[in-house]
């Protein structure tokens, strides 16, 4: 599949264009609302998008949060959308790294999409599903060396384009990653004015995150900790994320 270009939507279709967003048990909150905000605002300039959130099931499910949450849709309604948006988690996305059905949608949907994306952990599933063989990619930097298990070749960027397919680092990376494809779909201008409409100019109290002196190797056991509770039952998955 090739990637879309800049103005993809010039000449809004008859039929919109459908940007789904997979939603499964304990996912993170923000790695789904995030970008599901920016893409909203995109569906509201009239340019023939539309954005729906899907599951197996419609039934709440909750998130790392204690809100719980519900897809509009079924994946079996929304079976080649236009664009995939995955997002990630903690210990829930390394569980779902078994959810076949998951992953069946997964697979799928991104073969018939022009764009498949991931927040945070949620590449990890787009690597589970076969997406990201031979394609750089990002993550959590938490997660990130492990995207070598599923033949990826990992980035330590904001956001990484490869082809079609663009994944986002952590959690808030995600609104940063759908500002870019709306750039990269819809124009510049259309990005600027969404990021303007959400005011998103991000000043953290703390100031940028200092990654020359962040001591990431002494967080390093969280990680492996995680993957050994999440994947206990699944000796396959556990010992190729070990």
């Amino acid at each position: 599949m090739t990637a879309s270009t800049a103005h993809d939507a010039a000449a809004p279709p008859s039929a919109p264009r459908t940007m789904a967003f997979v939603l499964y048990e304990g996912l993170t909150l923000l790695d789904l609302v995030g970008p599901l905000e920016v893409f909203t605002a995109l569906a509201r300039f009239g340019l023939g998008f539309e954005v729906t959130v899907v599951a197996a099931n419609t039934h709440p499910v909750s998130t790392g949060t204690p809100l719980r949450v519900a897809a509009d849709r079924t994946f079996a309604e929304v079976p080649a959308p236009y664009l995939l948006c995955v997002p990630g988690g903690e210990e829930a996305t390394l569980r779902a790294l078994a959810d076949a059905p998951l992953l069946d949608y997964v697979r799928t949907a991104s073969a018939a999409a022009a764009w498949t994306t991931s927040v945070c952990s949620g590449s990890l599933i787009l690597g589970e599903a076969g997406v990201l063989t031979g394609r750089r990619a990002t993550t959590h930097w938490m997660f990130r060396d492990r995207l070598t298990a599923f033949g990826a070749r990992p980035v330590a960027e904001r956001w990484v384009e490869d082809g079609d397919v663009v994944t986002a680092a952590g959690v808030s990376a995600g609104i940063d990653m759908a500002l870019h494809v709306v750039e990269r779909i819809a124009g510049a201008d259309v990005a600027r004015a969404i990021q303007l409409g959400i005011e998103y100019d991000p000043e953290p109290p703390q100031g940028p995150i200092d990654w020359a002196g962040a001591d990431v190797a002494a967080l390093a056991p969280m990680a492996t900790t995680m993957v050994e509770n999440a994947l206990a039952d699944h000796p396959a998955l556990l010992a190729k994320l070990r």
